[in-house]
């Protein structure tokens, strides 16, 4: 300052020196503040920024995961095409083949039908036919029994020989005529269903067929038998024909073993008898259930060639089945299945 200048200005200019100076620290402090806001805002945004960068990377690795599926779904689509047309071919081959199987089955059904005729004129045949060979049968044997009785004492040993033969063979042909009619029977011959106490059954049998042959040894093993449901009088049958048979083939032996039990299985109760006689060759068993179809000669064992036949009529009929098993020497076991009804009838 001048020294001729005027002191009260002097004084006015250091007030306002120092107003400025406060306003200065004052704004200092505030651009403080603002560097402060300033650096937080930039860390603030350094921040956003990292996560930007990561959000980016993130969405990146979405869309190139996002081309990918869509890579496989635009294959899957290709496959799925592949298998619409492999389905639409499958579909014309399955409905060519429906119309072949539908033809198939109206054929069959013709077949059946001319089948089925076939057989109730076969049966029909054999009953008449059967029925018919009765009379001049009967006659034949009587005839020759009235030689036999009345001139016994003029024919030779040769003739009373060949005359013994005729009745023996008139007599098996008789009882070959009455298996052949109950065979024809049993096609006609309604099932009547009721419960069967099957072990008083087979010991009845056995007692009546034992009353055939009382001087055999014979060891009957009776297993527990279940209650059977069919027709009583049928299955009397089926097992006086099984019975009877283990019988005959194991008739060579000193003392036969014959076993006889049941086991459930599937919804069936099967039954089986078993003996440890001749046996048969597993080699011919198509040939075991038929009709005159004998796999023992008349000579080693009597018999018709029906009786299983019989047997396995009446166990179809009950909507069961009938096998074997053997072996030569050895013995054989038959089996038949029933059905177990989900409850029995009242008896």
């Amino acid at each position: 300052m001048d020294k001729w200048e005027d002191p009260q200005l002097v004084l006015v200019s250091a007030d306002e020196l120092r107003f400025q100076d406060t306003e200065r620290d004052k704004r200092a402090k505030e651009l403080i503040i603002a560097n402060k806001e300033l650096v937080f805002q930039n860390k603030e945004k350094g921040k956003r920024a990292d996560e930007l960068i990561i959000a980016n990377r993130e969405l990146l690795r979405q869309n190139i995961e996002k081309g990918k599926r869509a890579e496989e779904l635009i294959k899957a689509n290709e496959e799925l095409a592949l298998q619409n047309a492999e389905v639409k071919k499958l579909s014309v081959e399955l409905d060519l083949l429906n119309k072949e199987l539908a033809l198939q089955y109206i054929e069959k059904e013709k077949q059946a039908l001319i089948l089925e005729a076939a057989n109730q004129e076969l049966e029909s045949f054999s009953y008449s036919v059967s029925h018919d060979l009765r009379a001049p049968l009967r006659a034949v044997n009587g005839f020759t029994q009235i030689l036999l009785e009345d001139y016994i004492q003029e024919l030779g040993e040769d003739a009373q020989y060949l005359l013994t033969e005729i009745i023996a063979n008139s007599n098996k042909m008789g009882q070959l005529i009455d298996n052949l009619l109950d065979f024809s029977r049993l096609s006609k011959q309604q099932i009547s269903v009721s419960n069967v106490d099957t072990d008083k059954m087979v010991k009845s049998v056995i007692t009546q067929l034992r009353q055939l042959e009382p001087g055999r040894e014979i060891s009957f093993d009776i297993k527990e038998l279940d209650v059977a449901t069919g027709d009583p009088s049928m299955l009397r049958q089926v097992y006086v024909n099984l019975i009877s048979n283990a019988m005959k083939y194991s008739s060579k032996k000193e003392l036969a073993h014959i076993e006889i039990g049941c086991f459930p299985k599937d919804g069936f109760c099967t039954f089986y008898i078993k003996d440890d006689g001749a046996g048969f060759d597993m080699t011919y068993y198509d040939k075991l259930f038929g009709v005159f179809q004998r796999l023992h000669s008349s000579n080693e064992f009597e018999g018709t060639g029906v009786g299983l036949a019989i047997v396995q009529k009446i166990i179809v009929k009950h909507g069961g089945k009938v096998w074997a098993e053997g072996k030569v020497g050895e013995g054989a076991c038959f089996y038949f299945s029933i059905p177990i009804p989900a409850e029995l009838p009242l008896t």
